[in-house]
């Protein structure tokens, strides 16, 4: 980068982190992209890990995603390298290449076969991935992995990212206690279409890995795939779940089964913290909205005039600059192209409401939504009063520091 990106204000700090039996990582400076910083970062995961994963839909995909996808197949795990910087996409043969070599560098390391370890790159499109320098590093890379290192690969993911993500969380599957993990990395080029950025969370569970995908994929759909920043789908999505079986926790046939139902809980909680994270490190956000959508013919209409609402340059500004313009939300719900009466629409910001029925409140204050457009956190109700139709999105504002970020980028 041109400049160093100050820290969002909306950080949070990293969390106290624990260590997840059966797994250990390590991350090392390899010169991919970026000088005096990690950029390299692996897992390894004991023999037998399970293993499910959601990937991007954007149709010019980075060469790692179709890697990680056909291993994904086989539903096991041994070894995950993540490179950040260069993200390995509109490469050709040689981005092709890049995996199979990187693949086989971690697997001579982890004595598996190359089909079962899982790659991702994040950075610089278009640009030719170095994998002689993932192929130096290696050494160093495996000699420094450790059950403790997730603090230090939570950042060797980061690109734009201001500060590293992680969410812990500890519960019970019968009578047996395990645990989750998770780190994520993003911050622009974020918006729902899978699961929008990198995200690797591992547990000591034992469940099998298409128990494993269920849950994922459930998990995925309120969560990741209910943020947006800029509504830019990246070319190198995917957030993967690892279980260990280290726990020993009793045999789980099927996701619906009632023993996994404070487990299914616990990881929908941690993939939505880990998912507003991201949208808390914005490029360039000042403000976390949430946007909340209520009468709706269908959840999923809904959801897509939340979208519509989060994704709106001219909404994302008037949050930018606290202008109580509410006039803005009313334009995106209706140009959304989902169901909406204008007779009908009810709008709050803050918990005020501000129109109800197509019309302005009677005696209406403006007061307290001044007030609140000054805070960090902005919170937007819509009723569109046709059906029992709900969603929730998490977005930020638009400011000029996008500008800056994106516009120096590869400088």
């Amino acid at each position: 980068m041109a400049k160093a990106i100050p820290t969002s204000p909306l950080a949070r700090p990293l969390p106290e982190l624990t260590e997840i039996a059966g797994v250990k990582l390590g991350s090392v400076a390899a010169g991919i992209r970026y000088t005096g910083r990690d950029d390299l970062m692996m897992m390894e995961f004991t023999p037998g890990t399970t293993v499910a994963g959601v990937f991007t839909r954007n149709k010019c995909p980075a060469a790692p995603i179709d890697w990680s996808k056909a291993a994904l197949a086989q539903g096991k795990a041994r070894a995950l390298l993540v490179n950040s910087g260069n993200a390995n996409v509109f490469t050709g043969r040689a981005g092709v290449l890049a995996t199979q070599v990187s693949a086989a560098a971690a697997a001579r390391f982890t004595q598996c076969a190359a089909t079962d370890v899982f790659l991702a790159s994040t950075g610089v499109i278009g640009e030719k991935l170095p994998a002689e320098k993932i192929v130096d590093a290696m050494p160093r890379l495996y000699e420094s992995l450790r059950e403790d290192g997730w603090s230090a690969a939570a950042r060797a993911i980061m690109t734009t990212d201001t500060f590293p993500k992680a969410a812990v969380r500890e519960v019970r599957i019968g009578d047996t206690t395990v645990k989750l993990q998770g780190i994520a990395k993003g911050s622009g080029m974020i918006a729902p279409d899978m699961a929008t950025m990198l995200g690797f969370v591992a547990t000591d569970a034992a469940l099998p890995n298409d128990v494993l995908q269920t849950l994922l994929h459930r998990g995925i759909e309120t969560s990741f795939n209910a943020i947006t920043v800029d509504s830019d789908t990246s070319t190198s999505d995917m957030v993967l779940l690892f279980a260990t079986g280290k726990a020993g926790n009793p045999q789980v046939a099927h996701a619906d089964d009632p023993a996994l139902s404070e487990f299914a809980a616990a990881l929908h909680d941690l993939l939505r913290e880990l998912a507003i994270l991201v949208v808390r490190d914005g490029e360039g956000a000042t403000k976390m909205m949430t946007i909340r959508v209520t009468g709706g013919t269908s959840d999923e209409s809904a959801k897509k005039i939340a979208l519509a609402v989060g994704n709106s340059p001219l909404v994302k500004t008037a949050i930018a600059g606290e202008d109580a313009n509410w006039g803005r939300i009313v334009m995106a719900v209706g140009k959304s192209g989902e169901a909406a009466n204008r007779d009908t629409l009810s709008v709050a910001i803050g918990g005020t409401w501000i129109a109800r029925m197509g019309a302005v409140v009677e005696g209406y204050d403006e007061a307290p939504v001044v007030a609140h457009m000054k805070e960090d956190e902005i919170d937007i109700q819509i009723d569109l009063g046709l059906a029992n139709g709900h969603a929730t999105i998490w977005t930020c504002d638009l400011t000029h520091g996008y500008i800056d970020i994106n516009g120096s980028y590869r400088s």
